[in-house]
């Protein structure tokens, strides 16, 4: 029988540790949050970011920017705003509007304060296991694996989708933990026998039902981190009620990496705080 990931149970015992920290330490801490534009899968992550926030004692300020500003614009007020010494960590919220630069603008967010692990300066440091947190995605998977004891050291891994906020630093890290690792996207070949092959099979693409029962090998951990609203609904990769038939572990789509990964954002904005 197939076992749930509940990643809200977990992120719950995870935050009220955080909070008993933050309480203890007295710490003031604020996590800032650019958004541009209103993109709605972005505003549903971010009343979670807000939300996690105030359960555990960190302030919260969203910075609001339209759609159509430039370039040039956004550089200037996103320095404004790493210059603030009242914030403490700082997200910039993705997507961009296509017109922006986006890693221009990430690269703008310093190590101290890029929580998200998204800048060129932070991702090639973790890529060297030289940073002290890990881009908040992993840190979730990484959790979920320790806390239902799956061993990653040999495992045939398919990660579907090559983004910087998924696939690409998931692919860096399972390389480190000894996995064999496959990240296939768009011009990927045969997609489908990469993923029979799969023990564990982590999905980031944004794209409902792209996973489906038929595709998977029965026993194999699936870890769907994809997002797509549809209807009011928010959605993941993996066609959950026939995969869940197969899989030996999987995670629901609200419920499972999503909270997790928020937690993992709260607790970097802890460590690069108190190693300031």
């Amino acid at each position: 029988m197939v076992k749930i990931l509940n990643g809200k149970k977990l992120s719950e015992k995870i935050l009220d540790n955080l909070k008993r920290e933050i309480r203890n330490r007295r710490l003031k801490l604020r996590l800032a949050v650019i958004l541009v534009g209103e993109n709605p899968v972005s505003q549903i992550f971010i009343k979670q970011k807000q939300k996690a926030c105030e359960k555990v004692g960190v302030d919260f300020k969203l910075y609001k920017f339209k759609k159509n500003i430039g370039g040039l614009q956004l550089k200037k007020e996103v320095a404004k705003i790493v210059e603030d010494q009242k914030n403490s960590g700082i997200i910039i919220q993705l997507p961009l509007p296509s017109h922006i630069n986006t890693q221009e603008i990430l690269n703008l967010v310093p190590p101290q304060k890029d929580i998200d692990v998204l800048s060129e300066n932070s991702l090639g440091k973790f890529s060297q296991n030289a940073l002290p947190i890990m881009p908040p995605t992993v840190c979730a998977i990484s959790r979920f694996l320790k806390n239902y004891r799956i061993r990653v050291k040999g495992k045939n891994i398919v990660v579907v989708g090559a983004g910087r906020l998924v696939g690409y630093p998931l692919a860096l890290w399972f390389l480190q933990e000894k996995a064999t690792v496959s990240v296939l996207n768009e011009y990927t070949k045969d997609t489908l026998s990469f993923i029979k092959k799969a023990d564990i099979l982590v999905s980031g693409v944004g794209k409902p039902n792209l996973i489906r029962g038929n595709m998977v090998k029965r026993g194999v951990v699936i870890l769907d981190a994809g997002t797509t609203i549809k209807n009011g609904k928010l959605l993941g990769d993996v066609d959950f009620r026939n995969v869940s038939r197969k899989a030996g572990y999987i995670t629901p789509v609200p419920g499972g990496v999503g909270p997790m990964t928020v937690v993992c954002l709260i607790e970097n904005l802890l460590i690069v705080s108190t190693k300031k």
